[in-house]
């Protein structure tokens, strides 16, 4: 049925619905650190953290690269131009290091040497380590690895991992490291327009537009929802909603490049989420929405919107933003949002327009379309007249976006 496209609300200045959270206190059982790729060398804040849960000068980091190209498929190979799974493990055992680490060293698994990770005394060597980093690459050389029988059983070495996990280790992951840390319909390719058009199909494709998944999902430490990574930076807002939507599940976590998602708690029922880094954690709600068709193409209507930084929560059970202490609500300044740009997925062009809408006090929905017109789409975003706050850590400009809204048509 075609949806009803959403109706413009009256202008309020944004308020605080609740006030400021502090940040999550530190709960028994593992951590999680999911990183949306890109992530600076430099950024202490997450380094740090991996380090710290690990356990400091104590720590006993094992560094997991599968994901990376083997050395017989690197023409660099044992050159200082390498880039392969040996060359990367050795790069992140040395940063982690630099960071305070007392210990971190390369867990030898990859595509040449996959029966490794059946391997009982390397099994043994991880059941010893405090914590775990994983590398980026493609998350389903990770599949192919560490997971036995079709995704379905572990290998020895995750197994030996898990267990570590479930024992109070921190595991952190980049990029795929970060992917393959979610569950069942893990995000395998795609690109946003394509999704929108094609919709999504089980598999793993070499046609890199085409919205593919894992039905059997990645290792499943991550329970909440989906997971997608680079997520402003390349435009995958489009792609996380069509997936979602096509496999029914309510919440899509969108991490952004040089940012984390912790999660403590790991597996007590008790899980908090946090923000750590320089940009956003998008998570995008469904619980309320509706998908369908609207000119013939596939629709949404209804999803909500939560944009969250450094130092905000996010209760996974309560599907509730919990800004950092110290924000306050954003009084939006008296001026019209701006005109489209035509390229709703471009680079943090979404995140961007939502947070031109919130800074408007005399607007309270924008549209902004796809830079494809076979056909086109569009997003409309709206701050609904209750459950919508912007919030600020400066007083100027919005940082944290809670309860706004999001449709999806084509025009």
């Amino acid at each position: 049925a075609a949806l009803a496209l959403l109706l413009p609300a009256a202008a309020a200045a944004a308020a605080p619905a609740t006030g400021p959270a502090p940040a999550p206190a530190q709960a028994s059982g593992g951590t999680l650190l999911m990183v949306g790729g890109a992530l600076d060398d430099r950024n202490t804040e997450v380094y740090g953290e991996i380090v710290d849960r690990a356990g400091g000068p104590a720590a006993r980091i094992g560094v997991l690269t599968a994901g990376s190209v083997p050395p017989s498929q690197d023409p660099d190979a044992g050159t200082p131009q390498a880039r392969n799974s040996e060359a990367n493990g050795a790069y992140y055992a040395d940063l982690l290091e630099s960071h305070g680490a007392g210990s971190a060293e390369w867990i030898p698994v990859d595509l040449d040497r996959v029966a490794a990770a059946d391997d009982p005394e390397l099994a043994g060597r991880v059941s010893a380590m405090t914590g775990f980093f994983i590398g980026g690459g493609d998350q389903y050389r990770y599949v192919t690895t560490l997971l036995r029988d079709g995704g379905t059983r572990d290998s020895a070495v995750l197994a030996a991992v898990r267990q570590r996990l479930a024992e109070g280790a921190v595991v952190a992951g980049t990029s795929a490291g970060a992917q393959i840390q979610a569950g069942a319909d893990m995000i395998t390719g795609g690109e946003s327009y394509e999704a929108l058009r094609d919709g999504s199909s089980p598999g793993y494709f070499e046609d890199a537009a085409r919205l593919g998944y894992l039905e059997t999902g990645g290792f499943g430490f991550f329970t909440h929802g989906l997971v997608d990574t680079h997520f402003s930076a390349r435009g995958r807002e489009g792609r996380s909603l069509r997936l979602a939507a096509d496999t029914g599940h309510d919440l899509v976590f969108g991490v952004d490049e040089n940012t984390a998602l912790e999660v403590t708690g790991v597996g007590t029922g008790n899980e908090r989420l946090r923000v750590l880094g320089e940009h956003a954690v998008t998570v995008l709600d469904l619980t309320g929405a509706t998908a369908g068709t609207y000119n013939g193409q596939w629709s949404v209507e209804g999803v909500r919107y939560d944009r969250l930084t450094a130092g905000d929560g996010y209760d996974p059970y309560a599907r509730r933003a919990l800004p950092a202490a110290g924000r306050t609500g954003l009084v939006p300044r008296n001026r019209t949002a701006q005109r489209p740009g035509y390229d709703v997925f471009g680079p943090y062009r979404f995140a961007g327009t939502a947070l031109d809408l919130a800074g408007s006090g005399r607007s309270t929905r924008t549209t902004d379309y796809t830079y494809e017109t076979g056909p086109e789409f569009a997003v409309g975003f709206r701050k609904p007249a209750s459950g919508y706050t912007a919030w600020t850590a400066d007083g100027r400009t919005a940082s944290t976006l809670t309860g706004m809204e999001i449709e999806v048509y084509a025009p």
